[in-house]
């Protein structure tokens, strides 16, 4: 994004990056940190869950749902190219990528 790697997971939205984004996996997803997505208040959330696709609990996604907030769990790489014709065509759109530590 704009040149820059990022190494660790993010929120990409139209305005700005979050890069602090406290999630190493799907599996370390929580209701907090999808909590944190709905506050954002995108139309929709893009979920990109690594190099593989991994769907989280579904109670994690009622909380977007509850907020009236779309989802789409995808990989990380399809989370990125979706979000990048979203964006373009002016959507509000939040990517949550899911980048796993290296090693991992």
């Amino acid at each position: 994004m704009n040149g820059k790697r990022y190494e660790s997971s993010l929120v990409v939205l139209p305005d700005r990056v979050i890069s602090d984004w406290n999630v190493t996996s799907v599996e370390n997803l929580s209701e907090g940190t999808v909590g944190e997505l709905a506050q954002l208040r995108p139309e929709l959330v893009l979920l990109g869950t690594g190099d593989s696709l991994h769907f989280p609990d579904s109670k994690l996604l009622t909380v977007l749902l509850t907020a009236g907030i779309g989802t789409e769990v995808m990989d990380t790489h399809a989370a990125c190219r979706t979000y990048n014709i979203l964006a373009q065509e002016g959507r509000n759109v939040a990517a949550a990528l899911v980048i796993p530590p290296m090693g991992a």
